[in-house]
């Protein structure tokens, strides 16, 4: 009777164990199995909090445990805006990137963490350094996910992962309801009118370097050009998301517009020519270092400058859930007449207050073409 009262209790806590199981497949086809939603986790990209903070905007940091330095660099105003609110991040472990071979394995291992998350371009590195094979011999699971390289196709996949891990379903489930809605009212509207799609050159961190110019091809903020109503200068010459265009292929282009984009990049290249977008910006300051970028030798006689069609937009599009947002603005750009009713602003501070831990402070765009 005791064997059998025994067999019953094993058995049943097995079933529980199986019911807290978690089997997530990350963006690269790989299937996860954790005990039950994580409770320790290393964030592979500090800006990785963009998706985790939609997720736990209560209490974004309470499960990390260490994380990579790039957010405070990278991004620093809203950086300021979550140590604000956050102090506690200051505490939180860092550690060297995946892609330049200062990742500590050991220091990894001493946090103890459920689960690494990293980003689908640290995977080649990750793999070469056999970083994934060490964690996984210490049973510590890497999960892709992806808001860079194709944020498109990506970004959503990788917000219900991260959703599954944390136990945060309904909440990922919220934000992507949004995000599409705030997606189509653009799609939708291109789709429908058909417009003439203006040429447009991204000049990728224009002002962050001497060398000009780095851009985007069909992906990332290319297509974001794509899904606003315009024709990116650089696809068919640069073959995947990121590359680099010289001078003379954007003379020959002569783009209607340029989109530059910017972020406060102190951290990197103290007093750059960079132009200083993002939340809290100082207007006067970003637009007379915008106006500078249009003496540059690639920008001569093209048609962009001669009718003020020279924007900046925060770089940091590139790279987080709010994609949505610069496609509205791209849109505002390149199809003023159709979009007339649209307030990517308004959508910026609605993403604030519904979803994120930290207020709206404008500054994230600015044009020469504005009044």
């Amino acid at each position: 009777m005791l064997n059998i009262l025994a067999s019953t209790v094993a058995a049943l806590s097995c079933t529980a164990a199986l019911a807290n199981e978690i089997t997530v497949t990350d963006v690269t086809g790989r299937e996860i199995t954790l005990d039950g939603p994580a409770e320790r986790v290393i964030l592979g990209e500090g800006r990785q909090i963009y998706l985790l903070g939609l997720l736990e905007p209560d209490a974004p940091f309470t499960h990390v445990v260490g994380w990579r330095e790039d957010f405070s660099q990278a991004d620093p105003d809203n950086y300021a805006r979550y140590a604000e609110r956050f102090p506690e991040i200051a505490d939180i472990p860092t550690f060297g990137g995946f892609k330049d071979g200062t990742f500590d394995v050991e220091q990894a291992a001493s946090l103890e963490p459920d689960v690494v998350f990293m980003n689908l371009e640290a995977k080649a590195a990750t793999e070469d350094a056999a970083y994934d094979a060490k964690l996984a011999q210490l049973g510590i699971p890497i999960i892709y996910v992806d808001f860079r390289e194709d944020p498109i196709a990506h970004t959503i996949p990788s917000m219900r992962i991260m959703g599954q891990v944390m136990g945060d379903e309904e909440a990922a489930e919220a934000f992507i309801t949004f995000a599409e809605e705030q997606m189509a009212r653009v799609t939708d509207v291109i789709d429908e009118a058909d417009p003439e799609r203006p040429s447009v050159f991204i000049d990728r961190a224009g002002g962050y370097s001497d060398e000009c110019c780095m851009s985007f091809g069909p992906g990332n903020f290319g297509e974001y050009v794509t899904l606003a109503g315009g024709t990116n200068i650089a696809d068919g010459i640069i073959p995947g998301s990121f590359g680099t265009l010289n001078p003379e292929q954007i003379i020959a282009a002569n783009p209607e517009h340029v989109v530059v984009t910017g972020g406060n990049w102190d951290a990197y290249v103290p007093g750059g020519d960079w132009v200083g977008v993002g939340p809290g910006s100082d207007m006067q300051a970003a637009r007379a270092k915008l106006e500078a970028l249009t003496t540059r030798t690639a920008m001569t006689g093209i048609q962009a400058v001669e009718d003020d069609n020279f924007h900046a937009i925060w770089h940091q599009f590139y790279n987080s859930p709010y994609y949505f947002v610069a496609v509205q603005q791209l849109a505002k750009w390149l199809h003023p007449e159709l979009f007339e009713d649209l307030d990517p602003e308004a959508t910026m501070q609605e993403l604030h207050n519904r979803f994120l831990p930290i207020d709206y402070a404008p500054g994230y765009w600015v044009s020469l073409h504005d009044d």
